[in-house]
């Protein structure tokens, strides 16, 4: 007895967590009805189709569950019975899960459809409005491209704005380097025979710049010769 109530308890486990999974597949496709930008204004077969198919296989798993719990009770002096109503708690909380998940996705899709519905009866509403009053089309007409105008001037005049500071800050930085330059010139003047001194490190530098370049020509020809 022991040995066939493990085989069904097995079965009919096996068949809960195949149906899960099922769900789950399922759960993703609907999914993507409540993310369409351009929801179709009537549900359509498929959508039905998906959502009938869900609801038939919470049903058939919510049966499975209850078999699971008619097979414990039976059992209930054995001493897997703990973790069996463990593995029961857990298909009663994915089903609760499941449930509520089919009850969420059902909303979102019907606030979708209505926000849409609404916003193409509204937009058939300004298009009839405009049919019936062509003088009223214009004048709105000539209010966009006015508001238009005026966004692309806002634009262009930020950035003149950003423009002209910058050429500001660039003056700044200029008048601050000529400033220093002529602390420094003002200053090199004020110490006796600094101007000789600069002269003679350069000279110095061109006569060593000399040198250098003397001695890698020769040793470059030195190469050549020896090759």
């Amino acid at each position: 007895m022991a040995t066939s109530t493990g085989t069904g308890w097995a079965q009919l486990r096996q068949q809960a967590r195949s149906l899960e999974t099922q769900t789950e597949n399922l759960f993703h496709t609907y999914s993507q009805y409540a993310s369409l930008t351009k929801l179709p204004p009537t549900t359509s077969e498929e959508e039905q189709r998906i959502e009938s198919q869900l609801k038939d296989l919470l049903e058939r798993r919510d049966s499975l569950i209850a078999q699971l719990a008619r097979l414990l009770d039976s059992e209930a002096t054995l001493t897997s019975s703990a973790l069996k109503q463990n593995n029961l708690s857990r298909h009663r909380e994915v089903l609760h899960d499941h449930r509520r998940e089919l009850q969420r996705l059902k909303s979102a899709i019907a606030e979708s459809r209505d926000r849409a519905n609404l916003l193409s009866n509204v937009r058939s509403d300004i298009d009839a409005y405009r049919n019936s009053n062509p003088g009223q089309a214009e004048a709105d007409y000539m209010l966009e491209e006015r508001g238009r105008i005026d966004e692309s001037h806002n634009m262009i005049d930020g950035v003149l704005s950003q423009a002209y500071a910058i050429n500001e800050n660039f003056g700044l930085q200029r008048e601050t380097l000529a400033s220093i330059n002529r602390r420094i010139v003002g200053a090199a003047n004020s110490v006796p025979g600094m101007n000789a001194l600069i002269g003679k490190i350069g000279s110095k530098r061109r006569r060593d710049a000399l040198i250098l370049g003397a001695f890698i020509g020769f040793c470059f020809l030195m190469l050549l010769w020896l090759r």
